[in-house]
Order: structure tokens, then C-alpha cells, then sequence
């Protein structure tokens, strides 16, 4: 959501701060020099140790069915054989941990490795790392060593890549900045770290730089050059000269990549002067090999190579094909403008755009099997810096890679009829996609998303322009440092199903509903249906209480719609695994209602399994938990606290069962509507989620 995010008001005048505020403004470099965690062994005595294979950091057989099916075999570095460090798990944001896959990660000293068991036969490796920012921000530039390994020695030759965290750390408040010394952007605004308003206070507090360092993780691919067999050993080294102080192996993904396709019948960028080698700029090229495929009918073919474009490439009635998203790379720089658009971009760079909605808007595209690779290293909510934007009606998005963008795919509409689908969006400073404003019967299905600087997946549908009937069906989204995994923001009869969300770190949580940013009302039904999330349930910086895994959140006014939460899994939540809320201010104008909880499993929460802090009702049936560290229901109502109990009415479907620490999770006692409110209890960590 690239929106200006507005501020939570206080919690209620009761509101205590807990230990975990202050300790949210300890940076990762703090914790580096901490030295948590502890050495593994090496498997450099010709004995590879096994392989651990993950999805989202937990065994696959937990999330079978749910989420992408993707080309590649993820493994978590804390897992591997390495001469380095292991972080020890952590949660607290603006930590190297809590930005991880998993929450945990290896740090290595210069002269350190990491090393990772081959599960499959593989060709190619993706890496997920972090290396320190410059002084003044920026980033720097350090080389890491890639070596594969049999039986104790090597083979294949030694490949090098060049690290950069010139795409990550950003700092202070939104919309952020470069710059690791700026002063607040906000002195206006609420600070958790010292319980105040700083332009407010006499005398201003002291904030600690850089502050609230966030976004520190990038990734690279890397193709070995030939295919290395199941067992061999791919080793991950911090050379002795690096200048990196410190390089931090959060996981690999190991792929064997299908040779390039080729598409004979079809125009050939190349047979209209486009430079493969990224030397020259490609768009007059790529723009008359459209303009002859559309009078021909034909594709447009994209082989293998690195072509230079640095602004967008209009789009319609085409389509275009590439050798594969390892092979093509559409590759650009964000370029300033002389004078800012009237939409208020100032900068440009590399995307392929529909015509927008006022121009007519385009139909009939086509886009599959190439990269994209951006050059957006700071949020400029304004800027059209996009991989994809404008309005494809009509049109499908197939097997692309996305990277460095600010958003992947945003979408104004009115459109209709758009299927995103195998699609990797990584490392984007805002969303990976987001369907806004009039987006109708669209889906976005099998995608995999992570290291968003907001919303992985959403949908914005404002008054006038309401989505209605699109879904997101089985994809991954993984470390949104920002907001929410998937965000539902109004609409009517929205979908989402079968998705896999892990790890979000603050303002936000696994999956979301919310009227906000001047959403349209939720009408018909809103169905969130077999997702699983895994160590959601964060804890909500402003008002520093824990969110749900799964959250609902009427700011602006009620949410009514038909709810239908059914055979969702939540998994390892730091707090919550439901919450439903209502802002403090608006207590008593709001409320949610009708919504249904339907065969549910929650696995492990740090306190409650319901959070209700609103008016209205929910009703539940056959929700299971274990592990619940706090009472089951935490209901404040809407904080009236009247003599006939909760203003929230929790109504009982039968076959609930389980709990925890302090029994039953949905004891009879709580029924419908009593007052058991306690918002920040003693957070229990749960154990790993493990088989039902």
C-alpha cells in the first residue's frame, strides 16, 4: 500500500509500554556485536551433512497444499554447516533476525563460510543476504565467494558475486530516507521509543542514529555454469579482504533452470537493433519490434541477453515472450525527470505499462519469461517507477522475476480480467502488487513474494471505482518489513485462498481486512479460506499491543460484509493469532460484525488465540488450539466496560477446542460477551508448530 499511512492514536489511558518498545530501537549492528548465537561444526571433512529443506522456514509437510509451487528447494543458513555465527531468533523490529526468513540467520567475519547440502540436482543458486550500509548511506559494495564441493573437495570452478546493500537500508519514519543521520521526518508524530510527541516535549529527546534502520536484506541469482548433483555442497564464503565488517547468509534457494526457450516465429528484438549485451538503450528497438508484431500478428521475442531500458514501454494488443526469467533481464536505471508529470512523478525507469485508464486504458498483453531488474533504492510515493503499471484488461503476467522495483505490479484501474500467475516479485521498496481502484475479476495466483517494503499482495478499492470478484489463490508471501502480507482494502466478493504468508515484522501482520485509506465499504462476501500464516501476530509499534496472525481493522467505518474465515492455519503467532479491532477514537461509531471462523487450527500464540477490541460479534466453529499462552479470549468490547459486559459478542458454533497455559482456550465462562480484557499479558513463546 503506497498511500501515506496514517498514524494510530494512543491506546486507551490504561495502555502500559512493555519491555519490547524499548528494545525495538536497538539496531542490527548492536546485535551483530552481541555475538548471539553459536558455531556450528563444518562439514569440510568430507562428510556433507544433510540437507534441511524448508518452506518459509518450517517442514514442508506443514504447509502442503498452501502457497506457490515453485522451481527451487529453499534452505535456511542457521541450518547449514558454517564457521560463522548464528543470530539468535529474534522478533524485535529493526534487527537483522526479525527481518529474516525464520527470524534467524548466520553472520560471517571476514575468512568465514557457510555451506549448503545440495537436496536435487541444481544449476543455479539464489542467495538472500545483508551487508552494512556506507556511513552516510548509499551502500557499498563486498564479494562473496561461491565454491561447490564433493566429497571434501572442489569442483567446478570458484564464482564470485558482488554483494551491495545499495537496494536496502532505509531509516526513521515513513516514508523514510537514504540517509542513516537525518534528523526525524516526523517530530510531529508519536515515538514509542521515548512515549512521546519529540516537537512536543520540553526538553526534545535524545533519538538515537541511525534510527529505526529497516529493509536490510537483498538477493542475488547466480547461474554454477554446469549442473551439480544431489549431495555435492555449495559453500558461501566471506573472502579474507572483504570490506564488509560483517556478511549476514540469511538462506539459499537451489534450482536446476530449464535451458533458454526460443521462439522462431515471432519479431525478434534483435532483427530491430536491440544491443543483448546492456551497453545501449533497448526501448526504440523493443518498440518497433511491438509495432511490427502488432501488424503482423505476431510475438514479440525477447532472447537471451541484458537489455537496457530506462523508462516504460506502452503496451498493447501484444505479447511478448522471453528465453526464460534466468536468461532475459530487461534491465534499467530510475532516470530524474527535468520537470515532475502531472501525476507527480519526478523520476522514471524501467517498466512495461498499459495505457492508463483516461487514455483508453490497453487490452490483449501478454508478458512471460523475462526479468525485470530496477534501480529504486528509495520511496517516492509519487513516482511511476514501477516493473508493471497502467491497465491491462484482459491480459495475463506469466513466469516474470521482478526486482528493485518500487512496486511490481500496480494497477489503476478501472480494469478487468488481469491473471498474474508464477511470478518471483523480491526486494521491492513498496508492494509487489496491488489491484487499486476498480480492478475487477482479476487473480493473482501462484506468485511468490519476498522482501516487500509494504503489503506484499493488496487490493485499494476506493468510492466509485470498487474492486469486486478477484482473488489471490495459492501464493507465498515471505518478510514484508512493512505492513501486512495480503491487504484487503473494501471491495466486494474478494477472495483470498490457499496462500502462505511468513514472517511480517511491524504495522502489520499475515492477512489483513481494513477500511482505511478511504477505502469503499466491504459488500458481499470477503472469504479468506486454507491460508496459513506462520509468525505473524506482531506487535504493533503505535499502539504497542500484539496484532493477530489474521487482523480486521475498521478505522473509517464498519465492516459488515459476509466473513467467512475458513480452514485458515495460524502458526507460531508472537501474539494474537484473531484480532479484530476498532481505532480508540472511533469506539463508539464502529464495529465489526457477521464474520465467521470456520475449522481453524491455531498452533502456538505468545498470549491469546482472540483479540476483540471493538464492538459487534464473530462466531466460531471447530476452531483447535494449542499452545495458547495467555487466557483464550482477550475482550475489551469497546472499552466502555459496561455492567452487562463486552459491547463484542463471541458466539459459539460448537467443536472448539484445546488451549494452553491457563486451559481452555473457549471456556463457557467467556460466553458470549465477557469482559476478560488484558492487552499486553506476559508473552509465552510457543514451541515449533509441529503435525496436528
Amino acid at each position: 500500500m503506497t498511500g501515506t499511512r496514517e498514524r494510530p492514536s494512543a491506546a486507551p489511558p490504561t495502555r502500559r509500554r512493555r519491555a519490547e518498545a524499548l528494545l525495538a530501537a536497538v539496531t542490527s549492528l548492536a546485535l551483530l556485536g552481541s555475538g548471539a548465537g553459536t558455531a556450528l561444526a563444518s562439514g569440510g571433512n568430507g562428510s556433507a551433512p544433510a540437507p534441511v529443506v524448508t518452506r518459509a522456514a518450517l517442514d514442508p509437510a506443514l504447509v502442503t497444499g498452501r502457497g506457490a509451487d515453485v522451481p527451487f528447494l529453499e534452505q535456511e543458513a542457521e541450518n547449514a554447516a558454517t564457521t560463522g555465527t548464528v543470530l539468535a531468533p529474534d522478533r524485535t523490529p529493526y534487527t537483522l533476525p526479525s527481518e529474516a526468513s525464520g527470524r534467524s540467520a548466520v553472520s560471517l567475519a571476514p575468512g568465514q563460510y557457510v555451506e549448503f547440502t545440495l537436496p536435487e540436482a541444481a544449476n543455479a543458486v539464489t542467495v538472500r543476504y545483508s551487508i552494512p550500509d556506507a556511513a552516510d548511506g548509499g551502500g557499498i559494495t563486498a564479494p562473496l565467494d561461491v565454491t561447490v564441493r564433493r566429497d571434501g573437495s572442489r569442483v567446478g570452478p570458484a564464482r564470485h558475486l558482488t554483494l551491495t546493500s545499495e537496494y536496502s537500508w532505509l531509516y526513521n519514519q515513513y516514508p523514510f530516507t537514504n540517509d542513516p543521520q537525518a534528523d526525524l521526518l516526523h517530530p510531529d508524530w508519536w515515538l514509542t521509543e521515548c512515549d512521546c510527541v519529540p516537537a512536543a516535549t520540553d526538553p526534545a529527546p535524545v533519538i538515537e542514529k541511525p534510527f529505526r534502520p529497516t529493509h536490510m536484506y537483498d538477493e542475488q541469482r547466480l547461474l554454477l555454469g554446469r549442473t551439480y548433483q544431489a549431495g555435492d555442497t555449495v559453500r558461501l564464503t566471506a573472502p579474507p579482504g572483504t570490506n564488509a565488517e560483517w556478511t549476514v547468509i540469511d538462506l539459499i534457494d537451489t534450482e536446476k533452470v530449464a535451458p533458454p526457450r526460443f521462439l522462431l516465429r515471432a519479431a525478434n528484438v534483435l532483427a530491430f537493433g536491440a544491443d543483448p549485451t546492456g551497453r545501449r538503450d533497448a526501448a526504440p528497438a523493443i518498440e518497433r519490434a511491438i509495432a511490427f508484431a502488432q501488424r503482423a500478428d505476431l510475438p514479440v521475442y525477447l532472447p537471451p541477453g541484458v537489455f537496457k531500458v530506462n523508462r516504460h514501454i506502452v503496451v498493447d494488443d501484444v505479447t511478448i515472450r522471453g528465453a526464460g526469467n534466468w536468461y532475459t533481464i530487461i534491465r534499467g536505471e530510475e532516470v530524474p525527470l527535468d520537470e515532475p508529470l502531472p501525476d507527480g512523478s519526478t523520476h522514471t525507469g524501467v517498466g512495461f505499462y498499459g495505457r492508463y485508464a483516461e487514455d483508453g486504458g490497453s487490452s490483449d498483453v501478454h508478458l512471460a519469461d523475462f526479468a525485470i531488474e530496477g534501480d529504486v533504492a528509495e520511496r517516492i510515493d509519487t513516482d511511476q517507477v514501477n516493473a508493471i503499471g497502467g491497465v491491462l484488461n484482459d491480459s495475463t503476467v506469466r513466469r516474470l522475476y521482478l526486482t528493485h522495483t518500487k512496486v511490481g505490479l500496480w494497477f489503476d484501474g478501472p480494469m478487468d480480467n488481469f491473471l498474474l500467475e508464477d511470478t518471483v516479485i523480491v526486494n521491492q521498496i513498496a508492494d509487489a502488487l496491488n489491484f487499486h481502484r476498480g480492478v475487477t475479476d482479476s487473480v493473482a495466483r501462484g506468485n511468490f513474494v519476498r522482501n516487500t517494503g509494504d503489503d506484499g499482495l493488496a487490493m485499494w478499492s476506493e468510492p466509485g471505482n470498487t474492486n469486486a470478484r478477484n482473488s489471490f489463490v495459492r501464493n507465498t508471501v515471505q518478510s514484508p518489513t512493512l505492513a501486512n502480507g495480503i491487504a484487503i482494502y473494501g471491495g466486494t466478493d474478494i477472495t483470498v485462498e490457499g496462500n502462505l504468508v511468513a514472517d511480517p515484522v511491524r504495522e502489520g501482520s499475515g492477512l489483513h481486512a481494513g477500511s482505511r485509506f478511504g477505502a469503499d465499504p466491504f459488500g458481499g462476501r470477503l472469504a479468506f479460506t486454507d491460508n496459513t500464516v506462520v509468525r505473524g501476530g506482531t506487535l504493533d509499534l503505535n499502539w504497542d499491543i500484539g496484532l493477530g496472525a489474521i487482523w480486521f481493522y475498521a478505522l473509517e467505518r464498519d465492516i459488515d460484509a459476509d466473513i467467512r474465515v475458513t480452514g485458515d492455519h495460524y502458526l507460531d503467532s508472537t501474539y494474537n493469532a484473531i484480532m479484530l479491532v476498532t481505532e480508540f477514537a472511533q469506539r463508539n461509531e464502529h464495529s465489526i460484525e457477521n464474520a465467521h471462523f470456520r475449522d481453524i487450527r491455531v498452533d502456538g500464540t505468545g498470549t491469546s488465540v482472540l483479540s476483540a477490541r471493538t464492538a459487534g460479534s464473530a462466531t466460531f466453529e471447530n476452531v483447535d488450539a494449542r499452545h495458547v499462552g495467555a487466557v483464550g479470549i482477550n475482550n475489551c468490547g469497546a472499552f466502555n466496560f459496561p455492567a452487562t459486559g463486552s459491547e463484542f459478542s463471541v458466539l459459539d458454533g460448537g467443536g472448539n477446542d484445546g488451549g494452553g497455559t491457563t486451559g481452555p482456550w473457549f471456556g463457557a465462562w467467556q460466553l458470549p460477551n465477557t469482559l476478560t480484557c488484558d492487552d499486553r499479558p506476559p508473552v509465552v513463546a510457543p514451541p515449533a508448530p509441529s503435525p496436528w
